[in-house]
């Protein structure tokens, strides 16, 4: 039996007399990658807002590994990462810097040796001594995609990862996906409004209306 790495249950978020998101539900299983999508303003962002945690939902339910997110958000949260182009990093630390900080959030073993692997796959590794404030859109991107990945996690929400991409850069970030799904059976959730990066990567697809 493949096991669920996430389940979503009537999940529902209301601001004021706006549903922002109305009776959603799906799940995720170990090792799949599942698109996402739907046009701006149907929720994609305000739903994986609810599934980080960051935002309350107004009703429903959310799983993650059979255990319930509200009682178990510290554990839980130490197994899955987050990736969006509207992530900020302070300016002022080094790439390096920034992403030695989260792996000492996570408690991250060989924390130097993870970081420059990372960095190395998204060929961003001749820029770890640089600020963020001197990186253009496309290198601060690649930078949140190795944090999203430094914490090993079981399950990754990735927002328009590759929206400021340069076209051989996304090919690059894809075949990185990709990897990770099938040698470490990572599920991932990924928005995106390229419809042949979808069919590239996602086994299904989530329309919301």
């Amino acid at each position: 039996m493949v096991n669920k790495v996430l389940e979503v249950k009537n999940l529902i978020k209301n601001f004021n007399k706006v549903k922002a998101v109305k009776n959603v539900s799906f799940d995720i299983k170990e090792g799949e990658i599942v698109g996402l999508l739907g046009p701006n303003g149907a929720g994609k962002t305000t739903t994986i807002q609810m599934l980080l945690g960051t935002l309350t939902p107004t009703s429903g339910e959310v799983k993650y590994f059979g255990k319930e997110f509200n009682s178990h958000r510290e554990e839980v949260l130490a197994k899955v990462n987050f990736c969006s182009g509207y992530i900020r990093l302070p300016w002022r630390l080094t790439v390096f810097e920034n992403l030695d900080v989260i792996g000492r959030l996570y408690s991250i073993k060989n924390r130097s040796k993870r970081i420059k692997k990372l960095l190395k796959s998204f060929d961003m590794l001749d820029f770890e001594d640089r600020q963020m404030s001197s990186l253009s859109a496309g290198q601060v991107m690649r930078v949140i995609l190795a944090k999203a990945f430094l914490n090993y996690p079981r399950l990754i929400l990735l927002d328009e990862p590759t929206a400021s991409l340069d076209p051989d850069v996304a090919v690059k970030v894809h075949d990185f996906l990709l990897k990770e799904q099938e040698e470490f059976k990572v599920s991932m959730l990924y928005t995106s409004p390229n419809m042949a990066e979808v069919e590239k990567l996602c086994d299904r697809v989530i329309f919301l209306n």
